[in-house]
């Protein structure tokens, strides 16, 4: 894997790289970063401003740039635009203003860029593979803008963060999440492709609007989607069989059946459904470790039964196991509610995989009843039970109420809260009413940023769940060690070297995950764990931890401008 930093000279250039069409190379342009020899040897002189500036220039003067935009919207079309124009540059600046640009280039503005797709639309970017051309899909992944790809994002663009149905325009995610991989895991960018699989959408917003760039059609379903989800998946194995797919923000009716289905065939994994897992688990982890109580001894409330809020129970509930547990005793600490109620055991409208944690019937005989439906919801689980753990994953504001927290925090020391839904307008609370309702004894993590909270003459950070502490490590695992196939054992590996790394280990009031300026450290170790795993199942030839590590740091791309002489 070639690093950004390695030499080369013109002659390795295509002979057409030169002049004006190098500059209009994002991934090989360095813009005023070119020397005099360059500028002389590749046909620049006069092309640029007399001044060479130095990559540190550069990124102070984009900043500046980024700073006088006047919404956060702007600032991400700023963004995209300079990863359109000089690659190293963006990256180079997101990096040294990781915890300003995140926020900006990812979640939460990435969802208001979703829904402006079609306003804001500039230049191409990834793969746009409409329904009408599926018949054609290796031929448009033959039109790819890179050869050698080894990470694919892809979304259908039916369930974009908290905001629903954007059609082509969730596109915006692969590409946000793309450059997380690079900034955090290292992958080199011109190794990374965006995908929609864009099969119409049923946002009548959307299909009104007359600027709208996606196929104006509702959303295809059943078998004619899981065909064309199959012709994506087979053209993909005939075209790039090695390279790392991700598939993000499908609906939950799709999310794990297409996971199932071709987890064993690609290396692939659901970030909504392993991603979130691992890295809630590696906040909770770390919580109970800070909490003083064992995780075989936690009783968990979550609110929200989708893909993602099972993938997490999953999780948890297999490190109950190996804390020693039996999978009944792990699944009966669970207690999942969604806009039905509680899961119980004589639900008739529960999935395969939300049974697992339905609840024994009987357990709720004298549980009190909400008067609206007659259903027990979040308040009455609450007050009936002696939960140590709560978890949203609901997309419903302001659903941990005052009254809820309290009563939880009445019962429990330290009680583990986490509103885990995103964009922040979706957040089941927020955490500075989480800790003044429990007088700061409130251990949090949220889905989205938040800004630090003032307590009692403290100033308190809080950890954003964010799954940029995962999926960019497991990127880099994974293309570092040609692993063959993806395992929830990996990132469950991933979630307890996360843990490892939280602050909140050595200083109780500090937070339960790192800090984001030390990210692409972490992903390094978070990287190892999961490739030692990967060797553990027999996925990855084997090899020494050493070697494994050097393989995985000299895999790591960072932003520096190679030498073109």
């Amino acid at each position: 894997m070639t690093t950004a930093s390695s030499s080369s000279s013109p002659s390795q250039l295509p002979s057409h790289l030169r002049g004006r069409v190098l500059l209009e190379t994002p991934s090989l342009n360095k813009g005023t970063a070119f020397t005099y020899q360059e500028r002389r040897a590749l046909g620049l002189d006069g092309l640029l401003p007399p001044v060479v500036e130095t990559i540190e220039e550069q990124s102070s003067r984009a900043h500046k740039a980024f700073l006088r935009k006047h919404d956060d919207l702007e600032r991400h079309i700023y963004l995209r635009q300079l990863q359109d124009t000089n690659e190293v540059l963006f990256y180079r600046l997101l990096l040294d203003h990781i915890e300003e640009m995140l926020p900006i280039v990812y979640t939460p503005v990435v969802a208001e860029a979703c829904q402006e797709f079609s306003h804001i639309y500039r230049r191409p970017r990834g793969l746009i593979i409409s329904y009408p051309f599926r018949d054609n899909i290796r031929r448009l992944l033959q039109n790819r803008p890179n050869e050698n790809v080894g990470v694919i994002v892809v979304t259908d663009g039916e369930r974009v963060l908290g905001i629903g149905d954007q059609g082509v325009g969730g596109l915006g995610i692969p590409i946000g999440k793309l450059a997380l991989y690079t900034l955090i895991g290292g992958v080199p960018p011109v190794q990374t492709l965006p995908v929609i699989l864009d099969v119409g959408t049923n946002n009548d917003e959307r299909l009104a609007d007359p600027e709208y760039l996606g196929w104006r059609h509702q959303r295809v379903s059943g078998d004619s989607y899981y065909d064309f989800v199959d012709g994506f998946v087979q053209a993909l194995k005939e075209e790039l069989p090695h390279t790392l797919l991700q598939w993000e923000d499908f609906s939950k009716t799709h999310a794990r059946p297409i996971l199932d289905r071709y987890r064993d065939q690609l290396l692939t994994f659901n970030d909504d459904i392993q991603g979130t897992a691992a890295v809630a688990s590696g906040a909770i982890f770390s919580a109970v470790r800070v909490s003083g109580r064992g995780l075989r001894e936690q009783k968990i409330v979550m609110l929200g039964a989708g893909s993602a809020a099972i993938g997490v129970a999953d999780f948890l509930c297999e490190a109950m196991v190996a804390d020693g547990l039996t999978q009944q005793e792990a699944r009966s600490r669970f207690w999942l509610i969604n806009r039905d109620g509680v899961l119980h055991s004589q639900r008739t409208d529960l999935s395969e995989e939300q049974r697992v944690y339905a609840q024994p019937v009987e357990h709720f005989a004298n549980f009190p009843r909400s008067s609206a439906n007659n259903n027990v919801g979040l308040s009455e689980v609450i007050q009936q039970i002696d939960a140590t753990i709560l978890i949203g994953l609901s997309t419903l504001p302001g659903a941990f109420s005052e009254s809820i927290v309290r009563e939880m925090a009445r019962k429990c020391p330290r009680p583990i809260i986490l509103p885990l839904s995103n964009p922040t307008s979706k957040s089941e609370a927020i955490p500075e009413d989480v800790l003044h309702w429990t007088d700061g004894r409130a251990l949090i993590a949220t889905g989205s940023p938040f800004l630090d909270v003032h307590y009692q003459g403290r100033k308190m950070r809080i950890a954003q769940c964010n799954n940029v502490y995962i999926f960019p490590a497991m990127g880099l695992a994974l293309l570092a060690t040609r692993a063959r196939r993806v395992t929830d054992g990996m990132f469950l590996a991933a979630a307890h070297a996360l843990a490892a790394q939280s602050p909140a280990t050595t200083d109780p009031s500090a937070p339960l995950l790192p800090a984001l300026t030390g990210l692409r450290q972490a992903a390094v170790e978070i990287a190892f764990a999961a490739a030692e795993q990967a060797q553990r199942e027999g996925l990855a030839p084997k090899t020494t931890a050493e070697v494994l590590r050097n393989a995985i740091i000299s895999a790591q791309w960072a932003p520096h401008y190679p030498s073109y002489l």
